[in-house]
């Protein structure tokens, strides 16, 4: 089931309903450039931009290999599925989903309730905003492969954005470059191409790739697990602003 997001009817975005996880893929520019990438050769599970967890109460909710403690990187029966359970609205420009996150039995772990919203900031410009509300049925822990002892800096996990190319510079406030900008805290990340940029704003840690692949995470559980009790709610947003703008750096 794929659902075209458009601004002003012109098609931006399409919204893949699929298990393991919906997905936002193709994501375009005003202009018609696609930013975003799905099942490259280098990682088949990334898929454009999802809400993906390599760790929920022990389910890869993911994609690809677990990292498990002392072992590394090792192929495991425990991946999970995100369930499309209905649609509160489904418009050209907005978007209200009912989810649940189950494990590899079909369990559901957590009820999400899930916003997409477009909108036009210009003639070259447009956002793309995604927030979620997660419910726990059991407590649940959240967690990466850095909580489950990989080095610090993979602490990827959360929404996660897989871009289709590398950026002539990624920056944020004053940091520049992977090194510096992966693992901060700054509320936005600019992510400038040579016929695009992108603003990227969100609430969490920042989990940057440039040189293995072209990926940006608003990082849920960077270095610390984070649980929801049972019964109770968390949220969060992620804002991805679009131009066609040709970067100055």
């Amino acid at each position: 089931m794929d659902h075209l997001i458009r601004v002003n009817g012109l098609g931006v975005a399409t919204y893949v309903v699929a298990t393991p996880r919906p997905y936002l893929h193709p994501i375009k520019t005003l202009g018609g450039k696609v930013i975003t990438d799905a099942e490259p050769e280098d990682h088949r599970w990334h898929l454009g931009l999802s809400l993906a967890v390599q760790d929920v109460n022990g389910t890869n909710l993911w994609g690809g290999r677990t990292y498990v403690r002392g072992q590394g990187y090792t192929w495991l029966d425990d991946h999970g599925a995100m369930t499309h359970e209905g649609f509160d609205s489904l418009t050209d420009s907005l978007v209200v989903q009912r989810l649940a996150w189950r494990d590899r039995d079909g369990d559901v772990l957590l009820h999400e309730l899930r916003t997409i919203r477009a909108l036009e900031l210009g003639e070259q410009s447009w956002a793309l905003a995604l927030s979620w509300a997660l419910t726990a049925v059991p407590r649940v822990a959240l967690g990466s492969p850095t909580t489950n002892g990989r080095e610090f800096g993979a602490g990827y996990g959360g929404c996660f954005l897989r871009l289709a190319s590398a950026p002539l510079e990624v920056s944020a406030g004053s940091l520049v470059g992977e090194e510096e900008v992966n693992g901060c805290d700054e509320p936005e990340v600019l992510w400038h191409a040579s016929d695009y940029m992108l603003r990227i704003s969100g609430a969490g840690r920042w989990f940057v790739r440039t040189s293995m692949y072209p990926g940006v995470c608003d990082a849920w559980a960077f270095e610390k697990v984070r649980v929801i009790e049972a019964g109770r709610t968390w949220s969060g947003s992620f804002r991805l602003e679009i131009s066609d703008e040709i970067s100055d750096v």
